[in-house]
Protein backbone atom coordinates (compact mmCIF):
# COMPACT_ATOMS: atom_id res chain seq x y z
CA UNK A 1 0.00 0.00 0.00
CA UNK A 2 1.31 3.40 -1.03
CA UNK A 3 0.32 6.53 0.91
CA UNK A 4 -0.44 9.39 -1.52
CA UNK A 5 0.49 12.84 -0.25
CA UNK A 6 -1.50 15.32 -2.32
CA UNK A 7 -0.30 18.92 -2.45
CA UNK A 8 -3.39 21.14 -2.70
CA UNK A 9 -2.20 24.62 -1.73
CA UNK A 10 -1.35 26.20 -5.10
CA UNK A 11 -2.00 29.88 -5.83
CA UNK A 12 -3.19 29.42 -9.40
CA UNK A 13 -2.13 32.79 -10.82
CA UNK A 14 -0.63 31.45 -14.05
CA UNK A 15 -4.08 30.70 -15.48
CA UNK A 16 -5.66 33.96 -14.31
CA UNK A 17 -8.49 34.97 -14.58
CA UNK A 18 -9.92 31.42 -14.64
CA UNK A 19 -7.71 30.44 -11.70
CA UNK A 20 -7.06 32.70 -8.72
CA UNK A 21 -5.70 32.38 -5.18
CA UNK A 22 -9.27 32.16 -3.88
CA UNK A 23 -10.08 29.36 -6.36
CA UNK A 24 -6.90 27.68 -7.72
CA UNK A 25 -6.77 25.86 -11.04
CA UNK A 26 -7.03 22.34 -9.59
CA UNK A 27 -10.69 23.06 -8.74
CA UNK A 28 -11.53 24.66 -12.11
CA UNK A 29 -12.58 22.58 -15.11
CA UNK A 30 -9.73 23.60 -17.40
CA UNK A 31 -9.97 20.77 -19.93
CA UNK A 32 -13.68 20.32 -20.59
CA UNK A 33 -14.03 17.23 -18.41
CA UNK A 34 -13.27 16.69 -14.73
CA UNK A 35 -11.19 19.15 -12.78
CA UNK A 36 -7.53 18.37 -12.08
CA UNK A 37 -8.14 17.68 -8.39
CA UNK A 38 -10.76 15.03 -9.14
CA UNK A 39 -8.45 13.47 -11.74
CA UNK A 40 -5.61 13.36 -9.20
CA UNK A 41 -7.76 11.66 -6.57
CA UNK A 42 -8.92 9.04 -9.06
CA UNK A 43 -5.35 8.44 -10.24
CA UNK A 44 -4.19 7.52 -6.72
CA UNK A 45 -7.20 5.49 -5.60
CA UNK A 46 -7.64 1.74 -5.73
CA UNK A 47 -6.18 -1.38 -4.14
CA UNK A 48 -2.55 -0.20 -4.42
CA UNK A 49 -3.14 3.02 -2.50
CA UNK A 50 -3.95 3.85 1.10
CA UNK A 51 -6.08 6.81 2.16
CA UNK A 52 -4.22 9.99 1.19
CA UNK A 53 -2.72 12.80 3.20
CA UNK A 54 -3.94 16.11 1.76
CA UNK A 55 -1.90 19.23 2.45
CA UNK A 56 -3.82 22.44 1.91
CA UNK A 57 -4.22 25.97 3.24
CA UNK A 58 -6.89 28.09 4.90
CA UNK A 59 -8.30 29.35 1.61
CA UNK A 60 -8.81 25.92 0.06
CA UNK A 61 -9.48 23.74 3.10
CA UNK A 62 -13.25 23.38 2.75
CA UNK A 63 -13.01 23.14 -1.04
CA UNK A 64 -10.62 20.21 -0.67
CA UNK A 65 -12.84 18.49 1.88
CA UNK A 66 -15.96 18.96 -0.24
CA UNK A 67 -14.26 17.68 -3.42
CA UNK A 68 -13.15 14.52 -1.60
CA UNK A 69 -16.70 13.95 -0.38
CA UNK A 70 -18.14 14.55 -3.85
CA UNK A 71 -16.15 11.70 -5.36
CA UNK A 72 -17.01 9.35 -2.52
CA UNK A 73 -13.90 7.34 -3.36
CA UNK A 74 -11.65 7.77 -0.36
CA UNK A 75 -11.26 9.15 3.10
CA UNK A 76 -8.26 11.25 3.87
CA UNK A 77 -6.14 12.96 6.48
CA UNK A 78 -5.92 16.72 6.14
CA UNK A 79 -2.94 18.87 7.10
CA UNK A 80 -3.49 22.62 7.14
CA UNK A 81 -0.44 24.79 6.37
CA UNK A 82 -0.44 28.20 8.11
CA UNK A 83 1.47 29.65 5.16
CA UNK A 84 3.52 28.52 2.15
CA UNK A 85 7.06 27.36 2.96
CA UNK A 86 7.85 25.39 -0.21
CA UNK A 87 7.71 21.67 -0.92
CA UNK A 88 10.46 20.59 1.51
CA UNK A 89 8.69 21.52 4.81
CA UNK A 90 5.31 20.35 3.48
CA UNK A 91 6.58 16.91 2.43
CA UNK A 92 8.70 16.50 5.56
CA UNK A 93 5.67 17.25 7.74
CA UNK A 94 3.65 14.60 5.91
CA UNK A 95 6.45 12.09 6.47
CA UNK A 96 6.65 12.98 10.18
CA UNK A 97 2.89 12.42 10.46
CA UNK A 98 3.49 8.82 9.29
CA UNK A 99 6.71 8.28 11.24
CA UNK A 100 5.21 5.37 13.18
CA UNK A 101 5.33 3.34 9.93
CA UNK A 102 8.89 4.04 8.68
CA UNK A 103 8.77 1.32 6.01
CA UNK A 104 5.60 2.69 4.41
CA UNK A 105 5.93 4.10 0.91
CA UNK A 106 4.88 7.71 0.40
CA UNK A 107 3.98 9.10 -3.05
CA UNK A 108 3.97 12.91 -3.36
CA UNK A 109 1.49 14.13 -5.98
CA UNK A 110 0.69 17.72 -7.00
CA UNK A 111 -3.07 18.17 -7.42
CA UNK A 112 -2.91 20.53 -10.41
CA UNK A 113 -1.05 18.51 -13.05
CA UNK A 114 -2.44 16.85 -16.17
CA UNK A 115 -1.50 13.18 -16.68
CA UNK A 116 -4.02 11.71 -19.15
CA UNK A 117 -2.68 8.12 -19.17
CA UNK A 118 -3.43 6.63 -15.75
CA UNK A 119 -2.08 3.23 -16.82
CA UNK A 120 1.33 4.66 -17.68
CA UNK A 121 1.32 6.64 -14.44
CA UNK A 122 0.70 3.53 -12.37
CA UNK A 123 3.35 1.55 -14.23
CA UNK A 124 5.88 4.27 -13.41
CA UNK A 125 4.75 4.27 -9.78
CA UNK A 126 5.26 0.51 -9.53
CA UNK A 127 8.78 0.85 -10.96
CA UNK A 128 9.46 3.66 -8.51
CA UNK A 129 8.04 1.63 -5.63
CA UNK A 130 10.50 -1.18 -6.27
CA UNK A 131 13.39 1.27 -6.31
CA UNK A 132 12.12 2.90 -3.10
CA UNK A 133 11.89 -0.49 -1.37
CA UNK A 134 15.55 -0.92 -2.23
CA UNK A 135 16.35 2.35 -0.47
CA UNK A 136 16.26 4.86 -3.34
CA UNK A 137 14.66 8.29 -3.19
CA UNK A 138 12.64 8.47 -6.40
CA UNK A 139 11.91 11.48 -8.60
CA UNK A 140 9.64 11.05 -11.61
CA UNK A 141 10.71 12.84 -14.78
CA UNK A 142 8.99 13.56 -18.09
CA UNK A 143 10.58 13.88 -21.52
CA UNK A 144 10.94 17.51 -22.61
CA UNK A 145 8.71 18.34 -25.54
CA UNK A 146 9.67 21.97 -26.01
CA UNK A 147 12.27 24.48 -24.88
CA UNK A 148 11.99 27.54 -22.71
CA UNK A 149 9.10 26.37 -20.53
CA UNK A 150 10.53 27.30 -17.16
CA UNK A 151 10.51 23.76 -15.71
CA UNK A 152 13.17 22.45 -13.34
CA UNK A 153 15.31 19.83 -15.05
CA UNK A 154 16.93 16.58 -13.93
CA UNK A 155 20.32 15.66 -15.42
CA UNK A 156 20.57 11.90 -15.65
CA UNK A 157 23.59 9.69 -15.09
CA UNK A 158 22.43 7.48 -17.96
CA UNK A 159 19.72 7.20 -20.63
CA UNK A 160 16.09 7.24 -19.51
CA UNK A 161 14.10 4.09 -20.21
CA UNK A 162 10.61 3.19 -19.04
CA UNK A 163 10.69 1.02 -15.93
CA UNK A 164 14.47 1.40 -15.48
CA UNK A 165 15.47 3.96 -12.82
CA UNK A 166 18.45 6.13 -13.70
CA UNK A 167 20.80 7.93 -11.36
CA UNK A 168 20.51 11.66 -10.75
CA UNK A 169 23.66 13.42 -11.95
CA UNK A 170 22.49 16.96 -11.25
CA UNK A 171 19.59 19.34 -10.83
CA UNK A 172 19.00 22.46 -12.91
CA UNK A 173 16.56 25.06 -11.62
CA UNK A 174 14.11 26.52 -14.10
CA UNK A 175 15.86 29.89 -14.09
CA UNK A 176 19.05 28.21 -15.39
CA UNK A 177 17.51 25.62 -17.72
CA UNK A 178 18.14 27.63 -20.88
CA UNK A 179 16.24 27.64 -24.12
CA UNK A 180 17.09 24.07 -25.12
CA UNK A 181 17.95 20.88 -23.31
CA UNK A 182 20.99 18.94 -24.42
CA UNK A 183 21.83 15.37 -23.45
CA UNK A 184 20.06 13.23 -20.87
CA UNK A 185 17.66 15.63 -19.21
CA UNK A 186 14.10 15.19 -18.01
CA UNK A 187 11.62 17.68 -16.66
CA UNK A 188 10.97 17.41 -12.94
CA UNK A 189 7.27 16.52 -12.65
CA UNK A 190 7.04 17.22 -8.91
CA UNK A 191 6.14 13.56 -8.30
CA UNK A 192 8.26 11.81 -5.64
CA UNK A 193 8.28 8.41 -3.95
CA UNK A 194 10.22 7.17 -0.93
CA UNK A 195 10.01 5.18 2.27
CA UNK A 196 8.92 7.38 5.14
CA UNK A 197 11.90 6.51 7.32
CA UNK A 198 14.39 7.04 4.49
CA UNK A 199 13.08 10.54 3.79
CA UNK A 200 13.19 11.58 7.45
CA UNK A 201 16.78 10.29 7.69
CA UNK A 202 17.79 12.29 4.61
CA UNK A 203 16.32 15.46 6.10
CA UNK A 204 18.15 14.81 9.37
CA UNK A 205 21.40 14.46 7.43
CA UNK A 206 21.11 17.27 4.88
CA UNK A 207 18.52 19.73 6.23
CA UNK A 208 18.45 19.21 10.01
CA UNK A 209 17.30 22.80 10.57
CA UNK A 210 13.93 21.89 9.00
CA UNK A 211 13.25 18.83 11.13
CA UNK A 212 12.75 20.52 14.52
CA UNK A 213 10.28 23.24 13.39
CA UNK A 214 8.24 20.79 11.30
CA UNK A 215 8.12 18.24 14.12
CA UNK A 216 7.10 20.97 16.57
CA UNK A 217 4.45 22.32 14.18
CA UNK A 218 2.96 18.84 13.97
CA UNK A 219 3.17 17.97 17.67
CA UNK A 220 1.75 21.33 18.77
CA UNK A 221 -0.88 21.40 16.04
CA UNK A 222 -4.55 21.22 16.91
CA UNK A 223 -7.50 19.38 15.43
CA UNK A 224 -9.83 21.78 13.66
CA UNK A 225 -12.96 20.10 12.25
CA UNK A 226 -10.96 17.09 11.09
CA UNK A 227 -7.96 19.11 9.87
CA UNK A 228 -4.59 18.99 11.58
CA UNK A 229 -3.87 22.70 11.89
CA UNK A 230 -0.09 23.02 12.16
CA UNK A 231 1.26 25.36 14.81
CA UNK A 232 1.81 28.61 12.92
CA UNK A 233 4.78 29.91 14.88
CA UNK A 234 6.77 26.69 14.58
CA UNK A 235 5.96 26.03 10.94
CA UNK A 236 6.66 29.55 9.75
CA UNK A 237 10.08 29.42 11.42
CA UNK A 238 11.11 26.76 8.88
CA UNK A 239 13.02 28.29 5.98
CA UNK A 240 11.37 28.29 2.57
CA UNK A 241 12.94 25.48 0.56
CA UNK A 242 12.25 23.00 -2.23
CA UNK A 243 12.77 19.30 -1.72
CA UNK A 244 15.10 18.47 -4.62
CA UNK A 245 17.91 20.98 -3.98
CA UNK A 246 17.39 20.79 -0.20
CA UNK A 247 17.75 17.03 0.27
CA UNK A 248 17.20 14.84 -2.80
CA UNK A 249 20.12 16.14 -4.87
CA UNK A 250 22.72 15.96 -2.06
CA UNK A 251 21.42 12.62 -0.75
CA UNK A 252 23.45 10.61 -3.28
CA UNK A 253 20.99 7.71 -3.62
CA UNK A 254 18.31 9.41 -5.67
CA UNK A 255 16.84 7.61 -8.68
CA UNK A 256 14.88 9.08 -11.58
CA UNK A 257 11.99 7.12 -13.06
CA UNK A 258 10.65 8.08 -16.47
CA UNK A 259 6.94 8.89 -16.64
CA UNK A 260 6.34 7.58 -20.14
CA UNK A 261 3.24 9.61 -20.98
CA UNK A 262 2.17 13.15 -21.71
CA UNK A 263 2.57 15.40 -18.70
CA UNK A 264 1.87 19.07 -18.08
CA UNK A 265 1.64 21.19 -14.99
CA UNK A 266 -0.87 23.43 -16.86
CA UNK A 267 0.88 26.38 -15.28
CA UNK A 268 0.09 28.90 -18.00
CA UNK A 269 -2.12 29.45 -21.03
CA UNK A 270 0.37 28.25 -23.64
CA UNK A 271 0.52 24.88 -21.85
CA UNK A 272 -3.25 24.58 -22.09
CA UNK A 273 -3.07 25.48 -25.78
CA UNK A 274 -0.64 22.61 -26.37
CA UNK A 275 -2.62 19.88 -24.60
CA UNK A 276 -6.20 20.63 -25.70
CA UNK A 277 -7.69 19.74 -29.10
CA UNK A 278 -7.41 22.56 -31.64
CA UNK A 279 -8.97 23.15 -35.05
CA UNK A 280 -7.01 23.21 -38.32
CA UNK A 281 -5.86 26.77 -37.58
CA UNK A 282 -4.58 25.87 -34.15
CA UNK A 283 -7.49 27.51 -32.31
CA UNK A 284 -8.59 26.04 -28.97
CA UNK A 285 -12.20 27.00 -28.20
CA UNK A 286 -13.81 26.65 -24.78
CA UNK A 287 -17.31 27.83 -23.90
CA UNK A 288 -19.37 30.45 -25.70
CA UNK A 289 -16.81 31.59 -28.28
CA UNK A 290 -16.58 32.25 -32.01
CA UNK A 291 -13.28 32.36 -33.90
CA UNK A 292 -13.08 34.24 -37.22
CA UNK A 293 -9.79 34.07 -39.16
CA UNK A 294 -7.86 33.26 -35.98
CA UNK A 295 -4.65 31.22 -35.76
CA UNK A 296 -2.76 29.55 -32.93
CA UNK A 297 -5.08 31.05 -30.31
CA UNK A 298 -6.94 30.16 -27.13
CA UNK A 299 -10.49 31.48 -26.77
CA UNK A 300 -12.27 30.74 -23.47
CA UNK A 301 -15.50 32.09 -22.03
CA UNK A 302 -16.71 30.87 -18.67
CA UNK A 303 -20.17 32.43 -18.87
CA UNK A 304 -22.91 31.27 -21.23
CA UNK A 305 -24.19 34.84 -21.47
CA UNK A 306 -20.74 36.28 -22.29
CA UNK A 307 -20.02 35.38 -25.91
CA UNK A 308 -16.38 35.92 -26.81
CA UNK A 309 -15.58 36.66 -30.47
CA UNK A 310 -12.02 36.55 -31.78
CA UNK A 311 -11.41 38.25 -35.13
CA UNK A 312 -8.06 37.94 -36.86
CA UNK A 313 -6.18 36.92 -33.72
CA UNK A 314 -2.79 35.21 -33.95
CA UNK A 315 -0.89 33.63 -31.07
CA UNK A 316 -3.28 35.10 -28.50
CA UNK A 317 -4.91 33.87 -25.29
CA UNK A 318 -8.28 35.61 -24.84
CA UNK A 319 -10.09 34.56 -21.66
CA UNK A 320 -13.37 36.03 -20.43
CA UNK A 321 -14.91 35.43 -17.02
CA UNK A 322 -17.81 37.21 -15.37
CA UNK A 323 -15.63 39.92 -13.85
CA UNK A 324 -12.28 39.92 -15.68
CA UNK A 325 -10.80 39.54 -19.16
CA UNK A 326 -7.27 38.58 -20.18
CA UNK A 327 -5.87 39.23 -23.66
CA UNK A 328 -2.23 38.16 -23.91
CA UNK A 329 0.36 37.09 -26.44
CA UNK A 330 0.97 33.36 -25.95
CA UNK A 331 4.71 34.04 -26.03
CA UNK A 332 4.38 36.27 -22.95
CA UNK A 333 1.91 34.39 -20.75
CA UNK A 334 4.73 33.37 -18.41
CA UNK A 335 4.50 36.93 -17.08
CA UNK A 336 0.81 36.69 -16.13
CA UNK A 337 1.56 35.93 -12.43
CA UNK A 338 3.75 39.01 -12.16
CA UNK A 339 1.10 41.17 -13.79
CA UNK A 340 -1.58 39.82 -11.47
CA UNK A 341 0.67 40.39 -8.45
CA UNK A 342 1.18 43.99 -9.55
CA UNK A 343 -2.58 44.54 -9.43
CA UNK A 344 -2.22 44.01 -5.68
CA UNK A 345 -4.94 45.02 -3.29
CA UNK A 346 -6.46 47.71 -5.51
CA UNK A 347 -8.02 45.21 -8.00
CA UNK A 348 -10.16 42.61 -6.18
CA UNK A 349 -10.23 40.33 -9.24
CA UNK A 350 -6.50 39.68 -8.78
CA UNK A 351 -7.32 37.42 -5.83
CA UNK A 352 -11.07 37.01 -5.41
CA UNK A 353 -13.27 34.78 -7.52
CA UNK A 354 -16.77 35.91 -8.58
CA UNK A 355 -18.24 33.03 -6.59
CA UNK A 356 -17.10 33.00 -2.96
CA UNK A 357 -16.89 29.48 -1.54
CA UNK A 358 -17.66 28.86 2.11
CA UNK A 359 -17.84 25.67 4.19
CA UNK A 360 -21.65 25.72 3.94
CA UNK A 361 -21.83 26.42 0.17
CA UNK A 362 -21.22 29.60 -1.85
CA UNK A 363 -22.51 33.04 -2.72
CA UNK A 364 -22.11 35.46 -5.62
CA UNK A 365 -23.04 39.11 -6.08
CA UNK A 366 -25.60 39.73 -8.83
CA UNK A 367 -25.91 43.49 -8.43
CA UNK A 368 -24.17 46.07 -6.25
CA UNK A 369 -25.18 49.70 -5.90
CA UNK A 370 -25.26 52.55 -3.41
CA UNK A 371 -26.84 51.20 -0.21
CA UNK A 372 -27.99 47.90 -1.75
CA UNK A 373 -26.57 44.54 -2.89
CA UNK A 374 -28.28 41.49 -4.41
CA UNK A 375 -26.70 38.06 -3.92
CA UNK A 376 -27.45 34.51 -4.98
CA UNK A 377 -26.66 32.00 -2.23
CA UNK A 378 -26.38 28.21 -2.37
CA UNK A 379 -26.45 26.23 0.88
CA UNK A 380 -25.48 22.59 0.48
CA UNK A 381 -27.53 19.85 2.19
CA UNK A 382 -26.86 20.04 5.91
CA UNK A 383 -25.10 23.39 5.54
CA UNK A 384 -25.56 25.83 8.43
CA UNK A 385 -24.57 29.48 8.41
CA UNK A 386 -23.44 31.07 11.66
CA UNK A 387 -25.86 32.59 14.14
CA UNK A 388 -25.14 36.25 13.47
CA UNK A 389 -26.28 39.82 13.29
CA UNK A 390 -25.33 42.93 11.27
CA UNK A 391 -24.72 46.45 12.51
CA UNK A 392 -25.20 48.33 9.25
CA UNK A 393 -27.60 46.36 7.04
CA UNK A 394 -30.97 44.66 6.85
CA UNK A 395 -31.68 41.68 4.58
CA UNK A 396 -34.56 40.15 2.68
CA UNK A 397 -34.33 36.45 1.72
CA UNK A 398 -36.34 34.79 -1.04
CA UNK A 399 -36.01 31.01 -1.43
CA UNK A 400 -35.95 30.04 -5.12
CA UNK A 401 -35.18 26.30 -4.80
CA UNK A 402 -35.16 23.83 -1.93
CA UNK A 403 -36.10 24.43 1.68
CA UNK A 404 -34.54 26.77 4.24
CA UNK A 405 -34.80 26.65 8.00
CA UNK A 406 -34.59 30.27 9.13
CA UNK A 407 -34.04 31.67 12.61
CA UNK A 408 -34.88 35.32 13.30
CA UNK A 409 -34.69 36.22 16.96
CA UNK A 410 -36.69 33.59 18.83
CA UNK A 411 -38.70 32.50 15.79
CA UNK A 412 -37.70 29.43 13.71
CA UNK A 413 -39.61 28.53 10.54
CA UNK A 414 -39.29 26.62 7.28
CA UNK A 415 -39.38 28.46 3.97
CA UNK A 416 -40.12 26.71 0.67
CA UNK A 417 -39.72 27.89 -2.90
CA UNK A 418 -41.03 31.44 -3.49
CA UNK A 419 -41.42 32.16 0.23
CA UNK A 420 -39.48 34.98 1.89
CA UNK A 421 -38.45 36.51 5.19
CA UNK A 422 -37.22 39.94 6.30
CA UNK A 423 -34.19 40.27 8.62
CA UNK A 424 -34.26 43.68 10.38
CA UNK A 425 -31.01 45.52 11.05
CA UNK A 426 -29.44 44.16 14.24
CA UNK A 427 -31.64 41.04 14.41
CA UNK A 428 -29.91 37.79 15.41
CA UNK A 429 -30.51 35.29 12.62
CA UNK A 430 -29.39 32.06 10.99
CA UNK A 431 -30.03 30.12 7.78
CA UNK A 432 -29.61 26.39 7.22
CA UNK A 433 -30.57 23.70 4.72
CA UNK A 434 -32.32 20.75 6.37
CA UNK A 435 -33.05 19.03 3.06
CA UNK A 436 -31.23 16.55 0.82
CA UNK A 437 -30.88 18.89 -2.16
CA UNK A 438 -29.01 22.20 -2.50
CA UNK A 439 -31.02 25.22 -1.39
CA UNK A 440 -30.85 28.46 -3.38
CA UNK A 441 -32.05 31.87 -2.32
CA UNK A 442 -31.82 35.49 -3.37
CA UNK A 443 -30.60 37.88 -0.69
CA UNK A 444 -31.28 41.61 -0.94
CA UNK A 445 -29.15 43.73 1.41
CA UNK A 446 -29.87 47.38 2.20
CA UNK A 447 -27.92 49.68 4.46
CA UNK A 448 -25.08 52.15 4.88
CA UNK A 449 -22.30 49.53 4.76
CA UNK A 450 -22.45 46.18 2.95
CA UNK A 451 -18.98 44.69 3.54
CA UNK A 452 -18.51 41.05 4.48
CA UNK A 453 -16.86 42.10 7.75
CA UNK A 454 -20.16 43.51 9.07
CA UNK A 455 -20.90 40.23 10.85
CA UNK A 456 -21.14 39.57 14.57
CA UNK A 457 -21.04 35.78 15.07
CA UNK A 458 -22.53 34.16 18.18
CA UNK A 459 -22.38 30.48 17.19
CA UNK A 460 -20.70 28.74 14.29
CA UNK A 461 -20.32 25.03 13.55
CA UNK A 462 -17.19 25.80 11.49
CA UNK A 463 -15.31 27.43 14.41
CA UNK A 464 -15.30 30.94 12.92
CA UNK A 465 -16.50 32.79 16.02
Amino acid sequence: MIIPVILCAGMGQGLWPSSRPAYPRQFVDMTGGQNLFHATLRRVSGPDFAAPVLITNETSRFLVEEQVKQLGLIDGRFILEPGPRGTAPAILTAALSAAETPDALMLVVPSDHLIPDTGAFRQAVQAGAQAARDGALVIFGARPTRAGTGFDCLKLAGPAEAGQPAGLAGYVAASDAGEALQGDYLWNTGLYLFRVGDLISVFEAHAPDLVAPCRQALSEGADDLGFCRLDAGAYESARVSEIVPAVLEPAGHTAVVLLETDWSDLGQWDALHQVLPADEQGVVSMGAVTAVRCENTVLRSEEDNVHLVGLGLKNIAAVATRDAILVADLDQVQDVPQVVASLGGHVPQAVDYPRFHRPWGWYETLCLGTRFQVKRIMVKPGGILSLQSHVHRAEHWVVVAGTARVTVGEEVKLLSENESVYIPLGAVHRMENPGKLPMYLIEVQTGSYLGEDDIVRYEDVYNRT
